[in-house]
């Protein structure tokens, strides 16, 4: 199987923190930010159920550019395999 290498950036690790600290922030971007943080500085891979999730909040015309940047950076670290 291969290895998705991809870590979350510094940048990207501090807007995860932030939306995590935001009261007002959804519960979606919430959990897009946990696993973004989840994946610094690891090898640790996005789950199939978080790529489905950060796959909807890109499609979505609700999500706030932050969200769909948590999406998109959870979606790069997804296992390469599983979406063949």
């Amino acid at each position: 199987m291969s290895k998705n290498t991809k870590k979350t950036s510094s940048t990207l690790a501090t807007l995860a923190a932030e939306t995590l600290n935001n009261p007002n922030a959804s519960a979606i971007a919430k959990s897009l930010a946990a696993s973004a943080l989840s994946q610094t500085g690891t090898d640790k891979q996005t789950s199939a159920h978080m790529e489905e999730k950060a796959g909807k909040a890109l499609q979505s015309d609700k999500c706030s550019e932050e969200t769909k940047s948590l999406a998109a950076s959870v979606l790069s670290q997804a296992n390469k395999e599983r979406g063949n």
